[in-house]
Parts: C-alpha cells; structure tokens; sequence
C-alpha cells in the first residue's frame, strides 16, 4: 500500500492536459462532497478510458449474457420479472441514468427511480428521458447517505459503477439496500469489486506491465499528450482520496456482504484486473479497429482470462435475492 506513487505525479499532469487546469483546480477544496461531485458534474468529458472501446463492451456482453451481441440491460431485461404486472426498481449512485433508461425503454411495466448527487447529471438525464417520451422512469437529485427511502417498497435495487463509491459497505447494505427491498426482491450489481483505492498487490501490476508489452509503442500514446504509457505504477491512497474521496473506498467488501446478506442467483465476472489499467489513457487508439488493433486487443483478452484463472476479477455483474 503506497501514499505516493510515481504514477500519481504522471496522471496529475495527464489531467491537467486532458481536462485543464480548472479540474486540478476543483481538487483544491477540504469539502470531500464537492470533491466527489466534481469529478462526476460534466456531461461533455472525453476519455481514454476502457469503457469507450466497443469491442471490450462485447467482451463484457460475451462474458455476462453469452452474447457479445446482447448486453447485460436485455439479459437482465430478458430473465427477470416477466411475469409480473409491475416492477419498482431504485438506482442509487445513477450519474447520467444511460443504463436505467434503456431498461424503462426495454420494460414499460417497470416505475424506475434514479438518484444522484450530481445536480447536473440529473438534469441531463430527466432532459433525455423526456425527449424520449418515457414516463416510467424519475430522477432526483441527493445525497443518498442522507435519503430516507420507504421501508420493503422497492422489488429491484440496482448499481451500475455506484455501489463502490458507498463508504461501510456493510451498513450501507443494512439501511439503504436490505430494508428498501421487498421480501424476493433482487438486488443487481454491475460494479468494481477489487481492492480498496486500487491498491492493487504486487503481482497485479507486474502483470498489468506485461500486458502493455503486447502494445505497439504507436498505440501507447496517451490521449491528448504527446507521452507514451511504458510502464504502470500503481495508484497512491493520497491522490485518490483528493481526486474523489468516494472512489472505491470499501470496494472489497461488496461481494463478502451482499454474499452474507442475501441468496446468490448468479455471478458473472467480468475481467478488469489487467485491461482498465493497461487501456487507460490509451483506449481512443482502438475505439475503431484495423486487423492489428483487433490483433491486440484479442491479445490483451486472452491474457487477462489467464490471469483471471489464477486470481480474482476486479469487476462483476451480479443478482442477489433478499429471503
């Protein structure tokens, strides 16, 4: 476990470049919420980041439903709750509501709450819903440590990239997941579930930098830069508590509590140990593909499912029932 770490000095400045000065600027502030909402408040940033490359998203399709064509929404969509008249579903950590909106647009029958702590990601996200004509989905914006919500009202409580930004994992299951579900009701995950401020151990990052190896130095090109990733260090606990001091801060206790307080109905790890950190910052280079970059990633794939063999998956798409 590292306070400091070369890596961070790096990506200061990578940020600097990508996002400006301003954002560095916004990370200058003792108020840990307004830390927090900053790094979440823009609608409009452009990335490097894994999320962005259509091909990893089928292997994550390929992984979690069986299709690279079908995505987690149509499973979920697809497995769940058919047979009833009417489902209340609660997104917590929700941002801009893209996942939550495809499953009102999939599932008319189901009356969908999403709420947030960024004001303007609400804003945005009520603004697509109504250009959508959909009026089975609502937002508001909040700070769920501080929202009460009805006891036993809810039949499915979903997290897609949120749960790992909760503090006391447990308590927080017990208050605001446990007692807001019906008895039977579902609690479906899509989230980081590695270790705590990606303090990854050793091997992972000797891994991670192997990995990186199998890139061509033309595609190591960081976004916005004219530097070239060679080498990843590992993330230090100072900079990610000033950067966003909600950002996995008791990530590795999601699965050992959802596990303890609910039925398992299915787990599906996903990867994430090697790509996340070797595509970040380079992933622009393969949102569209030529035979050498399918090449690569295929590659990359293949080295991350070994190493998934040997060791855990920092990413997992998850149902859980409450007896």
């Amino acid at each position: 476990m590292s306070w400091i770490t070369v890596e961070d000095f790096r990506d200061v400045y990578i940020k600097a470049l990508q996002r400006g000065v301003d954002f560095i600027g916004s990370k200058v502030t003792l108020d840990q919420r307004e830390r927090t909402k900053s790094a979440f408040n823009s609608t409009t940033i452009e990335t490097g980041n894994w999320w962005i490359i259509p091909y990893v998203k089928r292997r994550w399709n390929e992984k979690i439903t069986g299709s690279a064509d079908v995505s987690y929404e149509q499973y979920l969509s697809d497995n769940y709750f058919q047979h009833e008249d009417k489902i209340k579903m609660l997104s917590m950590g929700s941002g801009i509501c893209s996942h939550e909106i495809l499953l009102a647009e999939i599932n008319p029958h189901w009356s969908i709450t999403c709420v947030d702590i960024s004001d303007s990601l609400i804003d945005r996200a009520r603004g697509i819903a109504q250009d959508k004509g959909l009026h089975n989905i609502e937002f508001k914006a909040a700070d769920i440590y501080e929202e009460e919500f009805k006891e036993g009202t809810y039949d499915l409580v979903f997290f897609h990239s949120a749960l790992h930004h909760f503090d006391e994992i447990d308590k927080f299951i017990e208050r605001k997941v446990e007692r807001t579900l019906r008895s039977g009701g579902k609690v479906v995950i899509n989230e980081y579930v590695g270790p705590n401020r990606m303090q990854y151990p050793s091997k992972q990052i000797a891994a991670i930098n192997e990995a990186l190896k199998l890139i061509d130095k033309p595609y190591r090109q960081i976004f916005k830069t004219s530097l070239f990733k060679n080498r990843y260090y590992g993330s230090g606990k100072l900079r990610m508590q000033i950067a966003d001091p909600s950002e996995c801060v008791d990530s590795e206790s999601i699965l050992p509590v959802l596990r303890s307080r609910f039925k398992v109905v299915e787990e599906k790890p996903y990867g994430g140990s090697i790509l996340m950190s070797v595509l970040k910052d380079i992933s622009h280079h393969f949102t569209e593909l030529n035979e050498r970059k399918r090449n690569i990633l295929d590659s990359l794939f293949s080295y991350e499912d070994a190493y998934i063999e040997r060791n855990s998956s920092d990413f997992m798409f998850a149902v859980y029932e409450k007896p």
